[in-house]
């Protein structure tokens, strides 16, 4: 089941046409959030970024899409999808309405909220080989559209079938001045001695929430500096760590890029801190 605009549907349900403005020109946002028993994972923070999301992009925000409306329609997809009891991921998308070519005839919003189950409560480390490598093909531009999660995400596809074809795990996306901005599906961390840096919001990275509860916590460990800094593609050999932060994996520590093999130890620290976190929300 998928809930369109609070109506739960099937998923077989052809519920969408060719109008459709996320269709034709990537017009929406989306949140992807973890969920553990009905429970939210930094549901505040997610609901925060996508209001700001909306506003930056002029959609119509419904007087009805408050916290708790939203809260009460994915919690209770995720009771009709049996996923109330387990641990989920959710997908919350809004578009605006159909109509308009380039300019739209409204700002008015429709969303869509969709489920599928994952297999572990908590944030865990994945001991499996993570080689990575520099996506060059396209680049990143530095600007607050870069930051927002929307449906413009071809680069992140392209990018994808890159590493598939070249039997990487991952790939590092450059922005126009050259500088690593990110991983195709999340932040990027490096550790060089009691530094961990990670690029600033104004090189183009996402804006991402597990990045920024993970700042916080390095700030409150006193054998670490945090540096929110541009990181040029010659660090990531000299790092003793490379690791990626996303809501649904947490912490997913990098074991190769090029000639490099890296450890975990700091990851898997910070794992700990970070689900500890996760359980206080």
């Amino acid at each position: 089941m998928i809930n369109f605009d609070g109506e739960h549907l099937s998923n077989e349900t052809y519920y969408l046409n060719h109008e459709n403005r996320a269709l034709r020109y990537g017009d929406a946002v989306f949140e992807t959030i973890r969920a553990v028993g009905g429970k939210l994972f930094f549901w505040e923070e997610h609901y925060l970024r996508l209001m700001s999301s909306m506003r930056i992009l002029r959609m119509e925000i419904p007087m009805d899409f408050t916290m708790e409306f939203l809260e009460k329609q994915i919690r209770t997809l995720l009771k009709a999808n049996n996923l109330d009891a387990q641990p989920a991921r959710v997908r919350l998308t809004v578009f605006r309405k159909k109509g308009g070519i380039y300019t739209p005839v409204t700002n008015d919003v429709s969303y869509l909220i969709d489920t599928t189950a994952l297999d572990s409560p908590f944030y865990t480390i994945d001991d499996s080989p993570y080689e990575v490598e520099l996506f060059k093909d396209f680049f990143v531009n530095p600007d607050l559209l870069s930051t927002l999660k929307t449906n413009n995400r071809i680069l992140n596809v392209v990018g994808s079938i890159f590493a598939k074809e070249n039997n990487y795990q991952n790939c590092m996306l450059l922005n126009t001045n050259k500088s690593v901005v990110e991983a195709l599906n999340g932040n990027l961390f490096l550790v060089k001695d009691s530094i961990i840096k990670t690029p600033p919001i104004a090189d183009g990275c996402l804006n991402g929430i597990i990045r920024n509860k993970l700042m916080g916590v390095i700030n409150n460990i006193e054998e670490f500096t945090l540096a929110e800094a541009s990181i040029s593609p010659f660090e990531l050999q000299k790092a003793d760590e490379l690791f990626i932060t996303n809501t649904i994996v947490g912490i997913q520590p990098i074991t190769k890029y090029r000639k490099k093999d890296y450890r975990n130890t700091v990851a898997r620290n910070l794992l700990g801190k970070l689900n500890a976190v996760a359980r206080l929300t």
